[in-house]
């Protein structure tokens, strides 16, 4: 390795190439490749009656292996004396028409037209280090002479790491010139495990055309399979390449060692779309195991759960599965799968066996799931609004059932909203609505059973409770507080109009004296009831943050803030509780929030859940004369499991009324034994 430059600058310096041929001697040394790996693309473009300029030559063997099988039209050139000499005295008796010039690529001595095929192998990679003015007018005046020498219809084949700028700079040039443009990857060579070098390698195929007014660009690429897809732009074409190199990169960086603590993902992109086809998570067992290696496909409409979606449930899946090495596949919305299950184990199987543990000798790699479902999800509707940005609302068959759901593209693996479908049948037709009786989301009913948290709940339920809830998604969860609880008046801060609109057209959303909707800004909007000194019994924060990279999907930071806080305390009556839901990915951050609410709050409580990413806090009030203490042991306090047995009794006394044959929905005792005090 100490025959690589020290410097950048060092691959376009004649005299470091004169060293480097001196000191290496007659050994050849193979930039990016040998014959038997690059061989499928060069038959491929690349005719054995073809006169062939091959442009910084060094003393690679290719040309000589080329000879040897019949082409015999091979021209070589290189800037150093030495290799040159080398070369001449090599192949001078065994390929006695093959040429070894010295020439200065930027300055050749051919005339026009000369030959159909120029052949770079790491030149062009060696004189464009960076793209430092210098550095592009050595380029432009190669690209130009290899213009001149090359016949109308002729092919430039440039091998290449395609690092960003010479990939930007080789489109840019050669688009301009109306040429057709085909990027191949390079079959990978089976090194040692304990190689260096990682990035995958590409064969540009540069095709000379008569550039013609109005030309649509020819813009190609050739991938895993060696199947030749059409694209629009140069765009596409650097996304894709960009692709392969995090996939190559990765591949090489399994097959070295095991990944336990890292959290390794990549997406994998189709030419057609700027949006993922999948995206693979590599997740290896710290046990030894029995099975090696299998890929697990995550159902549509299940890559929300907690199992599929942290970091903690994958590891878990991979337990459960038994495998060194699980690599767990998620498909995104937007992407049609044919064939179903079958059709994406035969799209991915040449894919991800590539990903698997070293010396793994197994051929047939197992798939797994938890179901077929695949192509049951349906775009309803597309939406984007100036508040919540990009949004969708979808309908996923999950296990039989359609769930209808409110999804911002800001966070796409978070289920804003979500209603149970069901079939409703008329005179005039059969057609879906949502199920009032059902909360599907486990975080809806944490909230329902918070409630059993307000001091004297049952005298209350029986008066009057005041519900603030900001945050309206869906509308399914103040719809149910309103449905099930006769004297719940719920009134909902939502920021965004557009949302409201949604929740009323897809969600069967509807308002009522009991169940009314403002649309402000709920920090201000509690603001000013702290100073008009109103009362809530009940406050729920549901918002989402639209900044993700803080590692909190929910709140935003400014509904945890001390002074906000204090706010919400302020306007709580003595025996309310404020309901905050919690997504909080980062722990040292989650950390700082509970200190907040503590700080502020007599008395918090969290409900965690091992499968969920959602996880709901119970404050009380700082002014609260009656504390619920929870045992030693964890367990509820009487007046706490008396609140819950009524708040079931009165779930089940509606749903007899509404003829709902499951009356028993909500398990809420269960549910609270999880219980645990900040």
């Amino acid at each position: 390795m100490d025959l690589l430059p020290k410097t950048k600058s060092e691959f376009s310096s004649k005299e470091y190439w004169e060293k480097f041929f001196q000191k290496r001697g007659s050994k050849s040394f193979e930039w990016y490749g040998e014959y038997n790996q690059l061989s499928g693309i060069l038959h491929k473009y690349m005719k054995p009656a073809e006169k062939v300029l091959v442009i910084g030559c060094g003393n690679s063997r290719l040309s000589a292996d080329l000879y040897d099988i019949g082409y015999h039209s091979i021209t070589n050139i290189d800037i150093s004396d030495t290799v040159i000499t080398q070369m001449i005295n090599q192949n001078r008796k065994k390929r006695p028409n093959m040429q070894f010039l010295k020439m200065d690529v930027t300055k050749m001595e051919f005339d026009e037209g000369s030959f159909s095929v120029v052949f770079d192998k790491g030149t062009l990679d060696a004189l464009m280090p960076d793209s430092d003015e210098s550095t592009l007018t050595v380029v432009k005046q190669m690209f130009k002479e290899i213009d001149r020498v090359l016949r109308l219809g002729g092919r430039y084949m440039c091998v290449t790491l395609a690092q960003p700028h010479i990939l930007q700079h080789v489109l840019e040039h050669f688009t301009e010139l109306g040429w057709m443009v085909r990027v191949c990857r390079v079959p990978d060579k089976q090194e040692a495990e304990d190689t260096d070098f990682h990035l995958p390698i590409f064969v540009i195929v540069l095709t000379k055309f008569k550039k013609l007014p109005e030309m649509k660009q020819i813009i190609e690429i050739s991938n895993f399979d060696d199947k030749v897809e059409r694209l629009d732009t140069t765009d596409e074409l650097i996304k894709g390449v960009q692709s392969l190199q995090q996939y190559g990169i990765i591949r090489q960086q399994l097959a070295t060692k095991s990944h336990i603590e890292d959290h390794i993902s990549l997406d994998l992109y189709c030419s057609s779309s700027s949006t993922p086809r999948y995206t693979l998570h590599i997740v290896d067992n710290p046990k030894h195991c029995k099975y090696k290696f299998a890929i697990f496909i995550v159902p549509e409409g299940r890559e929300t759960e907690w199992l599929f979606c942290t970091n903690d449930g994958r590891r878990s899946l991979c337990k459960r599965a038994g495998h060194e090495r699980l690599v767990i596949v998620t498909l995104h919305r937007d992407h049609q799968y044919s064939d179903g299950l079958e059709g994406v184990k035969k799209e991915l199987s040449g894919k991800v066996m590539e990903l698997a543990p070293p010396k793994l000798n197994d051929k047939q790699i197992p798939f797994l799931s938890v179901g077929d479902d695949i192509n049951t999800r349906e775009l309803c509707y597309r939406g984007n609004s100036e508040v919540s940005g990009e949004f969708l609302v979808e309908d996923v068959i999950v296990d039989g059932s359609t769930f209808r759901r409110l999804v911002f593209m800001n966070s796409p693996s978070v289920v804003q909203s979500e209603v149970k479908l069901v079939t409703a049948v008329t005179k005039k037709k059969i057609s879906k609505k949502s199920d009032p009786e059902t909360l599907t989301l486990d975080y809806y009913k944490a909230v329902v059973a918070g409630l059993a948290l307000l001091q004297d709940m049952t005298s209350l339920l029986d008066s009057r409770v005041d519900v603030l809830l900001v945050g309206l998604g869906g509308g399914s969860l103040a719809r149910y507080l309103h449905d099930h609880f006769s004297n719940v008046h719920v009134d909902v801060i939502e920021l965004d109009p557009e949302i409201v609109r949604v929740a009323t057209d897809w969600f069967g959303f509807t308002s009522d004296e009991r169940l009314k909707v403002t649309v402000a800004d709920g920090l201000g909007y509690i603001a000013g009831l702290a100073k008009q000194a109103q009362k809530k019994h009940v406050v729920i924060l549901d918002v989402d943050s639209k900044d993700v990279s803080v590692g909190m999907t929910c709140p935003p930071e400014a509904f945890i803030q001390k002074d906000f806080l204090k706010n919400v305390d302020s306007i709580l009556d003595s025996k309310g509780v404020l309901l905050l839901n919690l997504v909080c990915r980062n722990e040292q951050l989650k950390a700082s929030v509970v200190n907040d609410i503590r700080s502020v709050f007599r008395h918090a409580y969290m409900l965690p859940n091992a499968e969920d990413i959602n996880e709901v806090v119970y404050a009380l009030p700082s002014h609260r004369e009656k504390i619920p203490e929870l045992s030693t042991k964890g367990e509820l306090p009487k007046e706490v499991r008396k609140n819950v047995k009524h708040l079931q009794e009165s779930i089940k006394l509606q749903g007899h009324r509404a003829k709902v044959k499951s009356c028993d929905i909500l398990q809420l005792t269960k549910l609270l034994d999880n219980l645990k005090m900040l």
